[in-house]
């Protein structure tokens, strides 16, 4: 029994800790092929398989009551500590190269998503694509504020230049 409670305390803690929860069924998936999923998502998240009836306890004491009618099957969550975009990338791509791996939905920013809301997710840039971009309007923005300050400047150094040369040619 301390055992059980124990691993509930742990799972609530992880549900609490993550900046996202996605929920998968791993079904007919090999020993490897979880290896190797863990190993994709271990930057970004944990990837752990959970019993079920402890997980529905962890997620309502965490506040998450959604996965309640999903938790069937075997079922496994990536607890994601990183970027959210990437991981949901990797479970897509996964999914798509082992058609067994079934995303089930998810739960980000407080909200539940679905599996259709997750694969959305998963198509959004990530993290360092978009501040990359961010990046790059910012430089364009300031190369374009230094050449409008510069413009008149400019304007006023070949103005003076050309009415140095007319009054050089008058006299």
């Amino acid at each position: 029994m301390a055992n059980k409670e124990a691993s509930v305390a742990e799972l609530t803690d992880k549900f609490r800790d993550s900046t996202a929860v996605l929920l998968t069924e791993y079904r007919g998936l090999t020993v490897a092929q979880l290896k190797t999923l863990r190993t994709t998502l271990s930057e970004n998240a944990t990837y752990s398989v959970v019993k079920n009836t402890l997980t529905k306890i962890a997620a309502n004491a965490a506040g998450i009551s959604s996965f309640d009618d999903d938790l069937v099957g075997p079922s496994a969550i990536a607890f994601v500590h990183g970027d959210p975009v990437t991981v949901a990338k990797g479970l897509r791509d996964f999914a798509k190269a082992n058609p067994l791996l079934v995303i089930k939905g998810g739960y980000f920013d407080g909200n539940p998503l679905t599996p259709a809301e997750v694969i959305k997710l998963a198509d959004l840039e990530t993290r360092e694509v978009l501040l990359g971009k961010l990046a790059g309007a910012f430089k364009a923005s300031l190369f374009g504020a230094a050449y409008m300050f510069n413009a008149p400047l400019a304007k006023a150094v070949r103005t003076v230049d050309a009415l140095r040369e007319k009054q050089d040619s008058a006299s």
